[in-house]
């Protein structure tokens, strides 16, 4: 039963119409950005939204964007920066509009481009879900057609600068029509972000929900400090102590394979996602994940925003990512709408500057935490805390979530570190 005094989703603007919708849906408070952003949208007044990974921002655009589509002619467009971010804005925004004939197509690589202008050319088509990329590519091959856009969505729009999208964003601008509007939602808003929203947006209300950099409050974050060859060792022990769903995260591409193929081998069952994977194995290994057919699902930073899935108990930072930024978006893929969640580091002692700038960027600090599998290990040049503590003792006011202390009497990873 809904608390009185929680807010609702009653007098925001939306229509009664898709005020049943929502409640169809099980929507009954809406997240904070949800609660700044809808009413601003429904208006028809830009939006420069700021907010972390998981707070709803697909709905806090997707609810003004359908309503607006059934109030003017015309299409919307929304500009996400990975396949699999697609797919998930998809997922809602067809919940929203398919009960009043507001349909969508998704524009992504790995998709067959003849049926994708087939989709186009249909006048129920009106909601566009992109990349930049395949966008671009239909718009220089004249196959699709954006002048009648009157709403536009960049969704996870610094994730797309700092994928290299910047160029191909500009070029998109000039296939829209002048007046329209826009929406820009973020994790961060760096300065290059600020510069185009000058560039392309008209007075937009800014809507910033948590302090910029920061992380997810309801997220526990734990530091590792482990010698490289150490870190499959510590991985298992972590692996027996979770029961639940775990989403790790490699750098490259070749440690994510490794990784996924040294966990089979030990029968966990793991999946991977990353470029080298085919659109079909990416949504078959995300689906796995979700159904809990794969127990661990590990991820290079192109699924960092594009994983949406509710329940992830743990995510593990096997690798620092090599943009720092990055940090944030990962560990926001656990405790995801209004849920607790865990986040575990593993960096090894000649990155301590890394910590100290993620220190920095969420405002906080990591508590250094020791394991009795491994050996404890200290940052060189400057140790960033004098003795690291012994896990299991009290970190972020709880006792690593009142778990009982497993027997750690397993055996060693037989993966080498040179297999691939």
């Amino acid at each position: 039963m809904t608390d009185p005094a929680s807010p609702t989703f009653y007098g925001l603007g939306i229509a009664p119409s898709i005020l049943e919708l929502i409640e169809r849906m099980k929507f009954k408070t809406p997240t904070p950005i949800q609660q700044k952003a809808i009413p601003i949208g429904i208006e028809g007044k830009d939006v420069l939204g700021i907010a972390q990974t998981g707070t709803g921002k697909t709905l806090a655009f997707g609810i003004p964007l359908v309503q607006r589509l059934l109030q003017i002619p015309g299409r919307a467009l929304v500009v996400v920066p990975t396949r699999e971010l697609a797919l998930q804005v998809d997922e809602t925004i067809r919940k929203l509009g398919q009960p009043f004939n507001v349909r969508s197509v998704i524009l992504i690589g790995g998709m067959n481009m003849s049926t994708q202008i087939q989709v186009l050319r249909k006048s129920t088509t009106r909601i566009l879900i992109a990349t930049p990329g395949r966008l671009l590519d239909h718009l220089e091959h004249k196959t699709a057609n954006i002048s009648d856009v009157k709403v536009v969505v960049l969704d996870e729009a610094d994730r797309m600068l700092d994928m290299g999208f910047a160029p191909q964003i500009r070029k998109i601008a000039k296939y829209l029509p002048r007046e329209r509007q826009t929406l820009f939602f973020s994790a961060t808003m760096p300065e290059e972000i600020l510069k185009i929203a000058s560039e392309y947006m008209k007075l937009p209300i800014r809507v910033e929900i948590a302090r910029q950099g920061s992380a997810p409050e309801k997220i526990t974050q734990e530091l590792f400090i482990v010698r490289q060859e150490m870190k499959r060792t510590l991985l298992l022990k972590l692996l027996e102590e979770y029961r639940g769903s775990v989403l790790l995260f490699a750098r490259t591409k070749a440690n994510a394979k490794k990784i996924t193929r040294g966990l089979r081998d030990l029968n966990h069952t793991a999946a991977e996602i990353h470029a080298n994977r085919t659109l079909g194995q990416r949504r078959e290994a995300l689906e796995g994940f979700k159904m809990g057919r794969y127990r661990v699902l590990v991820a290079t930073d192109i699924a960092a925003r594009g994983i949406d899935v509710k329940g992830i108990e743990l995510v593990i930072n096997y690798d620092l990512p090599d943009d720092i930024d990055n940090y944030v978006h990962r560990i926001g893929r656990t405790g995801r709408a209004g849920h607790t969640g865990h986040a575990i580091t593993l960096a090894t002692p000649d990155q301590g500057s890394s910590v100290r700038d993620i220190e920095r960027l969420t405002q906080g600090t990591l508590k250094v935490s020791t394991h009795p599998s491994v050996p404890s290990e200290r940052f060189s040049h400057g140790a960033l805390s004098s003795r690291p503590p012994q896990r299991g003792g009290n970190f972020r006011g709880g006792n690593f979530h009142g778990q009982r202390r497993p027997s750690f009497q397993g055996r060693r990873p037989s993966w080498g570190g040179r297999r691939g």
